[in-house]
């Protein structure tokens, strides 16, 4: 189905409930803006999801995820997806419209919400998106190793991401579950720097300390702590190439609020280790 077909037959604006919705653990809001809704849950930014261009994406952090992933993997080409965390799945569905043919699966612990989700918007059905309910921590776990040519970790919880979900464990279980040279994708926040920190070395351990297989994106005022905002980090099990990593600089340094990748080491973001910053 082409994406002016599908955009043709997205919700309209009045199609949307007016007033807050109680889901199963959040307050969830449609704000209208420009062309597009975006979804608060408990007053917080979630999804933007446009009604009129589903490639259309509005958050940085997924403009970063969709320009790493284009640098490494040729546009058009179909992806096997899975998105720990859904919300509105405004990545899943971009990426549907943008390489047509992908198998998506996103996991959301919101029953309530990810079923409102599929009322609200023009999501795709199965088996092009497919929404299971779980919690990540517990479904992780039980994937099949080299199942997925991509992982979303787009998991949060009252602004932070549950402890549950930054383990070195639960990273490391994300890497098997990726093809040879299947990509990670984290997104996490800035602050509080030690945490950020943290989360870093654990996914760097769960790469046995190969810091050629690592990578992150962000603002330089986010990176040194000057402000807050998203951390991507982008790991597999398979080093990058040298080459791969000037496509992924380039890339990023193009998008409409240019950013720039980060060593571990460059990024040199503090972690705590036996109660203390390191």
């Amino acid at each position: 189905m082409s994406r002016k077909r599908r955009a043709s037959n997205a919700p309209t604006l009045t199609d949307l409930p007016p007033g807050p919705v109680r889901t199963s653990f959040a307050t969830a809001e449609l704000v209208a803006r420009d062309t597009g809704i975006l979804l608060m849950l408990d007053g917080a930014e979630s999804s933007f999801l446009d009604l009129r261009d589903p490639a259309h994406l509005d958050f940085e952090y997924h403009q970063q995820m969709d320009a790493v992933l284009a640098a490494l993997v040729p546009a058009g080409v179909p992806l096997r997806a899975l998105h720990l965390g859904g919300a509105g799945c405004a990545l899943a569905r971009a990426w549907d419209a943008t390489r047509p043919g992908s198998q998506q699966v996103a996991v959301e612990i919101d029953e309530i919400l990810a079923a409102q989700a599929r009322m609200w918007f023009d999501l795709p059905r199965a088996p092009r998106l497919r929404i299971r309910v779980g919690d990540a921590a517990e479904v992780v776990p039980g994937l099949r190793p080299g199942q997925w040519d991509v992982v979303v970790r787009d998991v949060f919880n009252g602004g932070g991401v549950p402890a549950s979900c930054r383990s070195q464990e639960f990273l490391t279980a994300c890497l098997e579950a990726l093809t040879p040279r299947g990509v990670l994708l984290v997104n996490t926040s800035s602050m509080p720097r030690e945490q950020a920190g943290a989360e870093i070395e654990a996914l760097r351990e769960s790469l046995e300390g190969d810091v050629s297989s690592l990578v992150i994106v962000a603002d330089p005022a986010v990176v040194r702590g000057r402000r807050r905002g998203n951390l991507v980090l982008v790991a597999r099990r398979v080093p990058f190439t040298a080459g791969e990593l000037e496509d992924v600089e380039r890339a990023v340094r193009r998008l409409p609020l240019p950013v720039r990748t980060w060593s571990p080491d460059e990024a040199a973001v503090p972690h705590v280790q036996g109660g203390r910053p390191r």
